[in-house]
């Protein structure tokens, strides 16, 4: 029997995850996919909220300032991509200059620090191609981006390193109460823990439910997205916000912290918790939102469009904390926007209830610091020839769009919860990320996944589970 079992590894979990690694305690954590970062957490606006859209006094409130103000030290602690480059929400007439001041008293209220509102001449001197018809805007230096698929990967593989286990393919069925804890049915058999943290995403309703008689209702929020090429990454030099609706913070433009350009998202309700499909009528939707805010736009460079799914519980708040008729069951639920910039403050907050319930002691050989993946460009070029020399891998270049390298690859399939997958390794080095979308570096990525694997091409997958990209081949002879 485990001490503690987390439910799902998107940001919420893992940084829970990371957190309890600091302690005396068995930790597992189970995640129906076939790795890191398969769900809300790898699709979304990867930004950094400054925090003065929650309501005050609220949890969401709470910790997207405390998570915003961690960012910082964690983005070098565990070595992953954070820019903080401030955020404008864009007034475009007077009569909306209630809603715009409204924002700047609730940031006030929740602590934002740096908070003001510019004049229309003042968000034209700042970044040109906002519309001509900007009347205002609220200016948050405190917001930045980051990269969420290095921040959870980061804080995973942290948590492996520090003793927590981590069983992918392994999907939560059921969920009963025992002596002394809960049992969990999953396809690959059962498992038993004296805790069980519930951070689950979209699903944290239907494991919420399974335990406890005051049911939870999260629908999935389905928010569309397009990508441009890294020619039109300086369009805008901060996020662009609309001013928010009740669905959201509306559709944003933003610099990506690899130098792309990012517009979305949408916000419509499904029911479909898998629903991450884009529409023809979502992605018109965000053109045409966007170019409200940014003129110019150069949507002609779009090299793909995304959707993400966001977990938002009918009271639009965070639920973090012990089950009240479920005692060990921690919920951390309704983890919607802005969960990317909470995550280390939820984790924390997680681990903290845990430590308490527990009465854990910490680790005396806690490794509180992580390596990422060697980036050759940032070597000079003697030391980038000495890497050749001694990695001759890391003069092969794989990916021409975004210049990645065989050896980069390789170190993301031997590292701590390794990629297994194209979109593995997709997501660790931006390999097939670029212009053409992998169109020409699957193949060599392929080859060097089942090598190191020590499998056939045919078993390589994009994304685990059924999606093979070789079944069968051509000019066979019989």
């Amino acid at each position: 029997m485990y001490d503690v079992i987390i439910i799902g590894v998107g940001v919420s979990g893992a940084a829970s995850a990371r957190e309890l690694s600091r302690y005396k305690a068995s930790v597992c954590v189970l995640e129906k996919e076939e790795d890191v970062c398969c769900g809300t957490s790898k699709a979304n606006s990867a930004i950094v909220h400054a925090g003065y859209d929650a309501v005050p006094g609220s949890l969401m409130a709470k910790l997207n300032v405390k998570g915003n103000e961690m960012m910082e030290q964690l983005a070098k602690d565990l070595d992953f991509p954070f820019k903080r480059i401030g955020s404008l929400v864009i007034c475009l007439n007077e009569e909306d200059m209630p809603a715009l001041e409204e924002l700047y008293e609730r940031g006030v209220k929740n602590g934002v620090r740096g908070l003001q509102i510019v004049s229309g001449e003042e968000v034209r001197a700042m970044e040109p191609n906002i519309t001509d018809q900007v009347y205002a805007a609220l200016y948050a230096p405190t917001a930045g981006i980051v990269c969420p698929f290095n921040l959870n990967i980061a804080l995973a593989e942290n948590a492996c390193e520090n003793g927590v286990e981590f069983k992918f393919d392994t999907e939560v069925q059921s969920i009963v109460k025992i002596d002394g804890g809960y049992e969990l049915e999953t396809s690959r058999g059962k498992f038993q823990a004296k805790y069980v943290v519930n951070a689950a995403g979209v699903y944290a309703d239907k494991f919420h439910n399974m335990v406890s008689e005051k049911k939870i209702h999260i629908t999935p929020r389905r928010g569309d997205y397009c990508l441009l090429d890294k020619t039109a990454g300086d369009h805008v030099s901060r996020t662009i916000f609309s001013l928010p609706t009740k669905y959201g913070k509306g559709v944003l433009v933003t610099p990506t912290v690899h130098g792309n350009l990012l517009v979305g998202p949408t916000a419509i309700d499904i029911e479909n918790k898998e629903g991450t499909n884009t529409t023809r009528e979502g992605l018109d939707e965000v053109i045409t939102k966007a170019g409200q805010n940014v003129k110019d736009l150069p949507m002609r460079q779009v090299i793909t469009s995304f959707a993400g799914l966001r977990a938002h519980e009918d009271g639009s708040e965070f639920i973090i904390g012990e089950v009240e008729d479920a005692e060990g069951f921690i919920d951390c639920a309704g983890i919607e926007s802005p969960g990317l910039t909470s995550c280390p403050a939820i984790g924390e907050m997680v681990a903290g209830i845990l430590k308490e319930k527990m009465n854990l002691e910490e680790k005396e050989n806690f490794i509180a610091t992580r390596k990422g993946i060697l980036d050759p460009d940032t070597l000079t070029k003697e030391e980038r020839a000495e890497l050749i020399k001694k990695e001759p891998a890391y003069g092969n270049i794989i990916c021409r769009c975004e210049s990645i390298t065989e050896g980069e690859i390789i170190d993301a399939i031997r590292r701590p919860l390794g990629a297994k997958s194209l979109d593995g390794v997709k997501r660790r080095t931006r390999a097939g990320m670029g212009r053409c979308q992998s169109g020409f570096c699957s193949p060599r990525t392929m080859e060097i996944l089942a090598r190191e694997l020590g499998v056939s091409m045919s078993d390589i997958t994009k994304s685990g589970g059924k999606s093979r990209l070789v079944v069968g081949t051509n000019k066979d002879r019989i």
